[in-house]
């Protein structure tokens, strides 16, 4: 690994964690602000943070697996759909910022954990990457479902990016299927799904 390419790494572990940008280059058109109860701010407010926390989780996903990648295929593949999780890491900061809410304060270490996944996956070869990426579209695909269940009616603007979120997550396992992604074995996918909940259930609050 040469000192540009880690400084790069790097770099990109500050933009997502320290200063992430709510200029995407896919803005969403939202319906206009709706005014909300204060419990209803909150709980979206809880649920947009989770969504944050998790777009952070992708830009590190991506990262560890870029590393790994054996072709260019992969490679294109991967760039084209972390390009994707920028906005909504944008899409997601800017909503936080309208609900007056703040980030998870653990987004470095959701960061660290998902980078070390994604470089292991990477590690493991191109199929071993594609398969865990579709198994993680497939969870926030249905994580974001349940969340258009629970979003308050009238809060609009976060229904808008959730559903535009799922749109592309789902575009994403399905580009992993291409890739020659399978299903990892059920104790695999029992893992994440704990993990997945543990990140959801403490970046709701903090």
């Amino acid at each position: 690994m040469n000192v540009d390419f880690a400084i790069a790494r790097f770099d990109r572990f500050l933009r997502t964690v320290a200063a992430p940008s709510t200029a995407a280059s896919r803005p969403l058109s939202l319906p206009q602000e709706s005014p909300l109860e204060d419990a209803q701010r909150i709980h979206a407010a809880g649920l947009m943070r989770v969504n944050h926390a998790g777009e952070v989780s992708a830009q590190a996903l991506y990262e560890g697996q870029l590393l790994f990648a054996r072709t260019d295929e992969m490679r294109v593949a991967l760039g084209a759909a972390a390009a994707e999780e920028r906005d909504h890491l944008a899409w997601t900061q800017a909503r936080l910022t309208e609900l007056k809410a703040a980030p998870s304060l653990l987004n470095p270490f959701w960061y660290a954990g998902a980078f070390a996944m994604g470089a292991l996956s990477g590690a493991l070869g191109d199929k071993a990457s594609a398969s865990f990426l579709k198994a993680t579209e497939n969870q926030v695909e249905a994580h974001l479902s349940s969340h258009l269940e629970t979003l308050p009616i009238d809060d609009a603007r976060s229904r808008a990016i959730v559903a535009a979120m799922r749109e592309d997550e789902a575009a994403h396992a399905q580009t992993a299927v291409t890739l020659g992604a399978i299903d990892p074995p059920a104790p695999i996918r029992g893992l994440m799904a704990l993990a997945a909940k543990v990140m959801t259930k403490t970046a709701y609050r903090l």
